[in-house]
């Protein structure tokens, strides 16, 4: 996904390299490079301004100036900053009395279906006992694809068709999984292609009949600034605790990834890194910005 912008970042800090002692001048036209860089990778445009900014103002300081090796100083300080921008590595909230509630929220055909399954085997392999719940009753293929990873898995569904409401469902559920001693209980709740007042006033009624101790947003990192945008909304109207990028593995441009945790102040929990169950990842900042300046 990061290729293009690691090809560009590595060629201005080449050129930084090649020199000896740098000027102020020269920090100026390297960053002008990085801020065109960051914005061809679609980066949201305020994230960029506040990021250059912050890094010019550590690299035209005594730290730089008077290093032995300024132009390698330039780059930890654009690596520092940016581990900085992706936020801190973030857990999910599994304290308390259980059974947890996760719930997933998301538009249509960001793989939040795929991703509950990812999620639910991770959890099992740390010892959890999850619970699926098919709780999309908007898309008659969601309860399927949920039975159908579950059984794939070995992990439960609690599924009750689309005749009942989905918060009476999640409600059954959360009942189900205090009754038979599941830990965890992950909710598959509908999407749709964007963002309108029928799903969020469900997906509220939801929360309150549930009370999750996460709601987890599943981005598409391929939609770029729409990421940034759909984000804002499910968390002004349902408080969401942390992100799961999916689509990773993908050609998208990256910006979506460096963008959101920024703008929204809420973590990025897991990364989707390809089509398998397995292939879902602790998100960690540091690894990615190492990633993205190709270190």
């Amino acid at each position: 996904m990061f290729e293009n912008l690691q090809d560009k970042l590595q060629s201005v800090f080449d050129k930084l390299s090649s020199r000896g002692k740098l000027s102020e001048a020269d920090v100026d036209v390297a960053l002008r490079e990085v801020r065109l860089a960051l914005l061809e990778a679609d980066v949201n445009f305020k994230v960029v301004k506040d990021f250059v900014a912050r890094v010019r103002g550590r690299a035209v300081g005594v730290e730089v100036m008077r290093s032995l090796t300024p132009a390698q100083q330039v780059i930890k300080i654009v690596h520092e900053e940016l581990i900085a921008t992706l936020g801190e590595t973030a857990r999910l909230n599994l304290s308390g009395p259980s059974p947890h509630v996760i719930m997933l929220v998301g538009l249509q055909g960001s793989g939040k279906t795929t991703t509950a399954a990812k999620l639910a085997l991770n959890l099992r392999q740390s010892g959890q006992r999850p619970l699926l719940v098919a709780a999309d009753t908007r898309r008659p293929a969601a309860i399927t694809q949920i039975e159908v990873l579950g059984k794939q898995l070995d992990i439960p569904v609690h599924s009750e068709g689309n005749k009942v409401p989905p918060p009476q469902i999640c409600a059954n559920a959360v009942k189900r999984a205090r009754e038979s001693a599941y830990s965890v209980v992950l909710l598959d709740t509908a999407g749709r292609l964007h963002i309108d007042e029928e799903l969020m006033g469900e997906l509220e009624q939801v929360k309150g009949r549930t009370n999750p101790q996460e709601v987890l947003l599943v981005v598409d990192a391929m939609t770029g600034q729409d990421a940034v945008r759909v984000a804002d909304e499910f968390n002004k109207r349902v408080g969401v605790t942390g992100l799961i990028l999916t689509k990773v593995d993908g050609d998208a441009r990256g910006g979506a990834a460096i963008s959101v945790r920024s703008v929204t102040g809420v973590p990025i929990k897991f990364m989707g890194v390809g089509e398998k169950t397995d292939a879902l990842e602790v998100f960690y900042p540091d690894r990615l910005a190492s990633r993205i300046l190709g270190m």
